[in-house]
């Protein structure tokens, strides 16, 4: 189908705007407008029950965490360990905030959003182990937090979706860290991908393949390091005994296509997966419920995918 009309409406404002593409910015203006941007899109923050910032040891020093509790529920609750989009390169857990806020709510979760570093600053795979240390530093202190450390979820957009998936493979390496499931919103699952999809993004007011190639930049010291699973999860020797996935793409994504055959070799090798491609919508769609009724319904998919994982 054609772009839906909000985003036509959201495109047009753009080219109306002359909005410039992030990857025309020095990285600190990069960070800036994506962040304004998101939370211009985002919607009205929900409020819940509590939210609680503190800092983390991670691997390369301290890292912020954001624990969310939802309106409802009591006890040792489930909890969503969330990291946010960006590239690799942008963001932070404030990037992140609405997307929490509903699940939790919706999901009767806690989340926590986890901070890593952030390219070209740190390379791969900090960021990675940075996310794994928060996935771990989660289970090691669910008492504290009030979570029960037996329904443990990953999950994550774009590149928070990459790195969602490349924890799962350190977990699963790990042995002892069984987790309920990985939500994958529009992931990055290979640097070498050349996809119909990809080659099709050329949209210059939508996020497209120069913007993929310009984080990729960014992330990697090497091309060779985008072979590693860490950094492409798809190159994978194997993806049986990987938690359930649920899968969100978009029709209009340079993504859409590496995402959806991470989710079909997700089902061929035995692993639970549910993939919903939303049409008429472009990367970025998850985190504009504000502007995209799309996005709610999203929103809505994922945490009922949680529910279900944590009451299985």
């Amino acid at each position: 189908m054609p772009l839906h009309p909000q985003v036509q409406a959201m495109r047009a404002r753009r080219e109306a705007s002359a909005t410039p593409q992030l990857y025309t910015l020095s990285v600190d203006e990069a960070r800036a407008a994506d962040l304004a941007s998101i939370q211009a899109s985002g919607g009205d923050p929900e409020p819940v029950a509590e939210v609680v910032d503190r800092e983390i040891d991670g691997p390369g020093g301290p890292l912020p965490i954001r624990i969310y509790r939802p309106v409802l529920g009591g006890g040792e609750l489930p909890v969503l360990v969330y990291f946010f989009g960006g590239g690799w390169t942008l963001g932070t857990i404030d990037t992140s905030d609405a997307v929490c806020r509903s699940l939790a709510n919706a999901a009767g979760c806690l989340v926590v959003a986890a901070g890593y570093r952030l390219a070209p600053e740190h390379k791969f795979p900090a960021a990675v182990h940075d996310c794994h240390a928060a996935v771990r530093w989660v289970a090691a202190n669910a008492a504290e937090i009030g979570a029960d450390p037996a329904r443990i979820a990953v999950g994550g957009d774009s590149a928070g979706g990459n790195l969602a998936a490349a924890v799962t493979l350190l977990a699963r390496a790990d042995g002892d860290l069984p987790l309920a499931g990985q939500l994958l919103v529009y992931p990055n699952t290979d640097h070498r991908s050349h996809t119909a999809s990809l080659r099709e993004g050329t949209d210059p007011y939508l996020f497209n393949a120069t913007s993929v190639a310009w984080y990729w930049a960014n992330y990697l010291a090497t091309p060779e390091d985008g072979l590693n699973p860490l950094a492409s999860p798809l190159r994978a020797d194997s993806l049986a005994g990987l938690p359930p996935a649920l899968v969100v793409t978009a029709e209009y994504d340079p993504l859409r296509d590496q995402a959806e055959e991470y989710a079909r070799r997700l089902g061929r090798e035995g692993v639970p997966v549910t993939l919903t491609r939303y049409d008429g919508m472009v990367h970025g769609f998850f985190c504009m419920s504000g502007d995209l009724d799309a996005g709610r319904r999203a929103l809505a998919q994922a945490a009922a995918q949680l529910r279900t994982w944590f009451t299985g």
